[in-house]
């Protein structure tokens, strides 16, 4: 297995997702947890795996300095496209993660790694890159593809074959992630590096609503709701996404 890194249908699909609640969905959290965590101060942002670039532009313009790594040509394009048609500045490379220690000199004050161990061929071998790069007074922005959430969905599926397999990787070319993550074997993963200040769930409950009541929703309602329960106890680890906000120790 190796990183895997995405081309057009890929980006396509991406603006899809954004186009709609799932998309609206993950920022609204995101973004939530971000301006309850930092400062209001402006800061050196590198976004890791940066993709289309929707959370780098909504910190570029809070006023932060953004810097997007992405490895796929045309997610990055995409990214710059809606910089410039936003009018906002940033630095943009295109690199894997294993080369950034390469070419970057300073530590951030906030590293976001949105949606990018999961497609990762060994997703522990970034964290202590992750750490390198971020300021020791600084934060990590971890959002995953929780496995818990996949095994609960294949649970309601009936999809019992699958489950005496545990096999939970999306297939070669599938937009499933390749690598689902144990939240229990990250955070042992974590530890020595990293202190998980809070811990949100990303979509607890839209993506488990039959299809026709997620027609029928309105957005504003469903983020609302999203919002209020991403880290109820019952239901914050069923969200398809995980979010940790981490600082270094």
């Amino acid at each position: 297995m190796s990183d895997r890194h995405f081309d057009q249908l890929a980006t396509r699909f991406a603006e899809k997702i954004y186009g709609g609640a799932k998309g609206a969905i993950r920022l609204a959290v995101l973004q939530a947890d971000l301006q309850e965590s930092l400062p209001q101060r402006p800061l050196r942002v590198l976004d890791i795996g940066a993709g289309l670039g929707h959370m780098s532009l909504w910190l570029a313009q809070q006023g932060h300095d953004v810097t997007l790594a992405e490895p796929a040509a045309p997610m990055l394009e995409g990214a710059r496209q809606r910089f410039a048609e936003a009018g906002q500045t940033g630095t943009f490379i295109q690199a894997p993660w294993q080369e950034l220690l390469g070419q970057l000199t300073e530590p951030y004050d906030l590293v976001l790694c949105h949606a990018v161990l999961e497609w990762l061929a060994e997703p522990h071998a970034i964290l202590p890159v992750l750490h390198q790069l971020t300021a020791k007074d600084g934060w990590l922005s971890l959002a995953f593809y929780n496995r818990d959430a996949l095994i609960y969905r294949n649970l309601l599926k009936g999809h019992f074959r699958k489950m005496r397999k545990n096999d939970m990787a999306g297939e070669k070319q599938s937009l499933t992630p390749q690598q689902p993550l144990d939240p229990r074997e990250l955070a042992t993963a974590l530890e020595g590096l990293w202190a998980v200040e809070t811990q949100s769930g990303v979509r607890v409950f839209h993506d488990y609503m039959p299809v026709e009541f997620q027609a029928r929703a309105e957005l504003q309602a469903l983020v609302e709701m999203e919002l209020a329960h991403r880290r109820h106890p019952a239901f914050a680890g069923l969200g398809r996404y995980l979010h940790w906000v981490c600082r270094p120790v």
